[in-house]
């Protein structure tokens, strides 16, 4: 996967986040996690710093919250997200086109699962219905076992039915 955000996007996504609402280290990594569908979630080593280069800078500032830091964006900080609305707009589309793509490609990955299972389950129907019968089934898609001396333990032991699986 290529990198999520370029050079300096994520700085400004956070500013973005925290212009919306206070929030405090996890709950940004959470949003952002949920806006990629849980596909991408930055790492704390990723956005703690972050957070504390841009409190350095004097765009953010905390408050300690029952024992969390919670961020807030300052004035100078919103100054600059509105100086840089444009960029912010075409992030905000690179994302959306980003989750966009991951959504197709997880729509083909469980099409693909599902025509894999399609194939599977008609297989071990036509093995039920070439004559192999219940045991074939049972072998095909791996619900029986054998116990020791070759007894069958899978259903129907108890009755009588069935026998070893070899």
């Amino acid at each position: 996967m290529s990198p999520v955000f370029r050079h300096g996007r994520l700085r400004l996504y956070l500013l973005k986040l925290l212009d919306e609402a206070p929030r405090h280290g996890y709950e940004v990594i959470r949003l952002l996690q949920d806006r990629f569908l849980g596909v991408y979630a930055p790492s704390p080593g990723t956005i703690y710093p972050r957070l504390a280069r841009l409190e350095e800078e004097g765009l953010v500032t905390h408050d300690e919250a029952d024992g969390r830091k919670v961020y807030r964006i300052t004035d100078k900080g919103r100054e600059e997200l509105h100086a840089r609305l444009d960029d912010l707009a075409e992030l905000e589309e690179e994302i959306t086109a980003s989750v966009r793509d991951i959504a197709r490609e997880v729509s083909e990955d469980v099409r693909e699962t599902v025509r894999s299972l399609r194939e599977e389950v008609t297989s071990a129907a036509r093995d039920v219905e070439g004559g192999g019968g219940r045991l074939a089934a049972r072998r095909r898609v791996g619900r029986g076992r054998t116990g020791r001396a070759g007894r069958w333990t899978g259903r129907g032991a108890r009755e009588g039915r069935g026998g070893p699986v070899t």
